[in-house]
C-alpha cells in the first residue's frame, strides 16, 4: 500500500500517461498536477478527460466523463492506494476512453 503522495501521483500519472498518444493532449504536465484533453474539437469545443493532483493532504483524481458511466464520483480523494484501487483506476480510465471513442471526441 502506497501512502507518500509523490509516489501515489506518479503512479497514477504513469498509468495516464499511455493516452497521451491515443488523442489525448496535456493542458497542464507538472510535479504537482497532470491532465488530459482531447486534441480533437468539435464546435470549438475540446472535452476534458481526466487530471491527477496533488494537495497538502490528498492526491486527487478527476474525470470528466462518469456522468456518462452513471456510478461512482467525477472526483476521488487518495490517501492510501493499494493495488485494488490502482485496478479501478486504470479500468475507470479504460471504460472513459471507450465513451470518448464512441462520441467521436478522440
Amino acid at each position: 500500500m502506497k501512502t507518500d503522495l509523490v509516489e501515489i501521483f506518479q503512479t497514477i500519472r504513469a498509468a495516464l500517461q499511455p493516452y497521451a498518444a491515443m488523442g489525448f493532449v496535456n493542458r497542464v504536465n507538472s510535479d504537482l498536477e497532470y491532465d488530459l484533453w482531447s486534441e480533437k474539437e468539435q464546435a470549438d469545443q475540446t472535452f476534458f478527460f481526466v487530471s491527477v493532483s496533488i494537495s497538502k493532504e490528498s492526491v486527487w483524481y478527476k474525470t470528466g466523463f462518469e456522468h456518462h458511466l452513471k456510478s461512482g464520483e467525477a472526483s476521488l480523494e487518495i490517501k492510501q492506494l493499494d493495488d485494488l484501487l490502482m485496478s479501478q483506476i486504470e479500468d475507470t480510465f479504460a471504460a472513459g476512453y471507450k465513451i470518448f471513442k464512441e462520441k467521436e471526441w478522440v
